[in-house]
């Protein structure tokens, strides 16, 4: 059976092997097999599947920066150091997203009485709403695309890795922030 005569289903099912599959391109001038390895690279598919947050996040126009900002200002986080160290990023850069989520209304800047160098953050109902939007958003597009599995077993095992990845996370930076 060729492979564009399948079902999704079959195509699914047989995506534990490797398969090619022939790309024809316009005028018929070239063709060419990519071949599907059966297991991608962890990195690679990390980076696919950001991209399909990305891809969620458009419908409430935010950026996957914007998206995490607020999702650690949901957590507590109030401190632009604080975010930039959870984060992995430069201090800086967490102050060019926030300036542009101050900006939309979504974060509210507060200096310190005492020092007016130091600076929290807080997020304000619409940004409460618009990352409640986009989490439910994320969520179907990678509810969407997780359905694809077809087996209810498969599905609710995609679910638990990316869930036992979020614990890995969040031992990994428990543990780092303790080693200091």
């Amino acid at each position: 059976m060729q492979w564009n005569d399948m079902s999704c289903s079959e195509k699914a099912a047989r995506t534990t092997l490797t398969y090619a599959l022939t790309v024809r391109y316009a005028n018929y001038v070239d063709s060419e097999q990519l071949f599907e390895p059966a297991v991608l690279d962890s990195g690679r598919i990390a980076a696919w599947i950001s991209r399909q947050v990305e891809v969620g996040l458009s419908t409430g126009d935010l950026s996957l920066s914007q998206y995490r900002v607020l999702g650690l200002l949901a957590e507590g986080m109030t401190l632009p150091s604080s975010m930039a160290d959870r984060l992995d990023v430069r201090r800086p850069s967490i102050t060019a997203v926030v300036d542009g989520l101050v900006n939309r209304g979504y974060v509210v800047r507060t200096h310190s009485a005492d020092d007016r160098r130091q600076v929290t953050h807080g997020m304000t109902e619409e940004g409460r709403t618009v990352l409640a939007a986009a989490d439910r958003a994320v969520d179907a597009r990678l509810g969407s695309i997780v359905d694809y599995l077809g087996d209810e077993g498969e599905i609710a095992d995609a679910n638990r890795g990316l869930a036992l990845w979020g614990k890995a996370l969040s031992t990994w930076r428990r543990c780092k922030v303790e080693s200091r």
